[in-house]
């Protein structure tokens, strides 16, 4: 990359800010170092069906234990809104952890209190301890100040590998960094602001973003932060829709935000006053129902019948956006081109996925940001064909539109 990973950036000007410690910084031998990660995994009847972000922390867990650090980990599961409930347990994760590290592996069943003081003064250096939810707690959330001490309290350095949670200011994420004197970035964090940090500051051109999803509301912030920093702008998915009706067009029964027009005419006016290239699809695949076996047919984006809907972009847009980003530098992807979930509607998906991979082969940097777009090239097969995919939903999205993420912001100064 051409800046250091630890740097914060304004996003605005681009220019750094702060650089933040990381965690290859710390002295860790013999301190107990307390570490945020994203085990937010998806458990079915106590197996993990999705064991990703376990994998995504693997190398800041080995080189804390490798380096002769008591490793305390700590993370959220699922949603139990401030109580113990045993199906949102971190014990599986913990067995999950035991086959993957050869470090010894313990679990206590509490994030604070005296079991977990005692857990600690028993590790040695090099073992690792894996905390219940955090959430068990409602004062996780509320970033309660009594409640962060406590996280503090079993700990000597603090290092943060949660970008997913990054956006929000928590008790783990935030609070904690108040009572711990160095707190850094680790491995996987590193990476998220690389990668990000590089498209938003410093994107190699032509810089390609790529924005999809259902509701325009969801990425105007995203679309105004990088109007003015990417070449071509392509807009596909449900919000496409809004913009149609912000030029007068037909949409039929596709999905509208009303309230959205306006914004969405502004978006182009500006787009067109700054010279800058936006792309909306040239023809759409439309049905009557929101089925997947539902009879579709492809018609010319100023022909949708008004008793039809729009359920994905069609194959001259494919063609035509294929076309754009062969040619990319730096491509952004977030968000789907259309109802990629169900099969007969997910042609434009897979087909921006194929890009990206393509792309990426050629030389380009290509990101994926958000959860649905994170799935969609999973399902595509191509995860392992781009540059990065995020593991942050919301934090990728609010990185890219521009905002400062709590949890980065917190970690101590370099």
């Amino acid at each position: 990359m051409n800046r250091p990973y630890y740097n914060f950036i304004d996003f605005i000007t681009g220019k750094i800010i702060m650089a933040k410690l990381f965690i290859e910084d710390l002295q860790v031998k013999g301190k107990r170092v307390l570490m945020r990660v994203d085990f937010n995994v998806p458990i079915d009847k106590g197996v993990i069906t999705s064991e990703k972000r376990i994998d995504a922390s693997l190398p800041s867990i080995k080189y804390l234990s490798e380096h002769g650090a008591k490793v305390i980990l700590m993370s959220h599961l699922g949603r139990p809104k401030g109580e113990k409930k045993p199906e949102f347990s971190m014990k599986p994760v913990a067995e999950n952890l035991k086959t993957k590290v050869s470090a010894k592996v313990s679990f206590v069943d509490d994030c604070i209190g005296d079991s977990v003081a005692a857990a600690v003064a028993a590790m040695k250096d090099g073992d690792v301890l894996l905390l219940e939810n955090l959430r068990f707690y409602k004062q996780e959330e509320k970033n309660d100040p009594e409640f962060s001490k406590k996280l503090a309290s079993i700990a000597d350095l603090y290092v943060n590998d949660a970008f997913g949670t990054a956006h929000r200011a928590h008790a783990s994420t935030e609070g904690v960094t108040k009572f711990i004197k160095q707190c850094a970035a680790g491995y996987l964090m590193k990476k998220e602001l690389d990668y990000l940090g590089m498209a938003v500051s410093n994107p190699k051109h032509p810089f390609v973003a790529v924005l999809g999803g259902a509701k325009v509301s969801d990425k105007i912030e995203v679309i105004k932060n990088l109007l003015n920093k990417v070449d071509t702008l392509i807009i596909g998915g449900g919000m496409m829709f809004t913009f149609y009706k912000a030029q007068g067009r037909e949409i039929g029964k596709s999905l509208l935000e009303a309230d959205k027009v306006d914004v969405a005419k502004k978006i182009l006016e500006d787009a067109h006053a700054e010279g800058k290239n936006l792309m909306l699809p040239i023809d759409t695949v439309v049905a009557a129902e929101f089925k997947n076996e539902s009879p579709a047919t492809i018609v010319s984006w100023d022909a949708i019948p008004a008793d039809q809907m729009g359920l994905d972009i069609g194959p001259k847009s494919i063609e035509m956006f294929t076309k754009e980003l062969e040619n990319a530098k730096t491509i952004v992807w977030n968000g789907p081109m259309g109802v990629f979930e169900m099969e007969n509607f997910a042609k434009g998906t897979n087909a921006i996925a194929q890009a990206l991979a393509n792309a990426t082969a050629k030389g380009a940097i290509t990101i994926v940001g958000g959860g649905d777009s994170a799935s969609a090239i999973k399902k595509a097969g191509l995860s392992k064909k781009v540059s990065h995919v995020s593991t942050g939903g919301g934090a990728s999205l609010e990185f890219l539109e521009g905002k400062i993420l709590p949890g980065v912001a917190a970690l101590t100064d370099k």
